[in-house]
């Protein structure tokens, strides 16, 4: 296990959740409102390039480091400016409760 210095926390991001609300034809129309504001490390893991709808897609995967939170839940993003990061998945990197790891595909806003 690596050990991770709190101070490199330098990135300042915000913590969204999805909200619908129906478009009054059946549907329901996706918005964002955020949970919160925290600091975190965002580092680059891994660049692929795959072929989509004959063209070609770039996927940039980062792991973020933050402080723990109890409050994470599946299709949560962070966002960074006009950066947009979907939380994939997170993880406890050494099991005490201190901080969590999430990896994170960077999107299109």
């Amino acid at each position: 296990m690596r050990t991770f210095d709190p101070g490199a926390f330098s990135a300042r991001l915000d913590l969204m959740a999805p909200t619908f609300t129906s478009d009054g034809q059946g549907g329901a129309a996706e918005n964002w409102s955020e949970v919160a504001k925290l600091w975190a490390r965002v580092e680059p893991v891994s660049i692929a390039f795959d072929e989509e709808a004959n063209g070609e897609v770039v996927r940039l995967t980062h792991e973020v480091w933050m402080r723990m939170r109890s409050d994470l839940a599946p299709g949560m993003r962070l966002t960074r400016g006009g950066r947009v990061f979907r939380i994939n998945g997170w993880r406890d990197p050494d099991e005490t409760g201190r901080y969590l790891v999430c990896r994170c595909e960077e999107i299109e806003p």
